[in-house]
């Protein structure tokens, strides 16, 4: 007799008492709208954030005599690219499949809030 692992004994014992195998029949719960339209709307506002900070610190880079500062300015600019494309990952997985581009409203409000 051969081992079959601890997770396809457990559901051979749960079948024989008659359990059902609740962690094969779950599926993801649908999220209302309105919540995920926040969660975009936050990652939106996110990203704007991260795009003002990273056109800070770019403007910085090598302004500076000290090489340690230059250095420190460099790789904090870095961070901000990285911390971009990965909100903007996360934005475009969250998106609808019909919507790729910022709707109309949520663009005005960002250049009202000068973002």
């Amino acid at each position: 007799m051969t081992d079959a692992g601890p997770a396809i004994r457990g559901r051979v014992v749960a079948k024989q008492l008659g359990m059902v195998d609740v962690a094969c029949m779950m599926e993801k719960p649908q999220i209302p709208d309105d919540y995920a339209r926040g969660r975009r709307d936050g990652l939106r506002l996110a990203l704007s954030i991260i795009s003002a900070e990273e056109a800070r610190w770019a403007a910085l880079i090598g302004e500076s005599r000290s090489w340690r500062t230059n250095a420190t300015r460099a790789i904090r600019h870095k961070a901000y690219q990285v911390a971009h494309a990965r909100v903007q990952t996360a934005l475009n997985r969250l998106l609808p499949k019909s919507v790729a581009t910022l709707p109309v409203e949520i663009a005005s409000m960002i250049d009202k809030a000068g973002l």
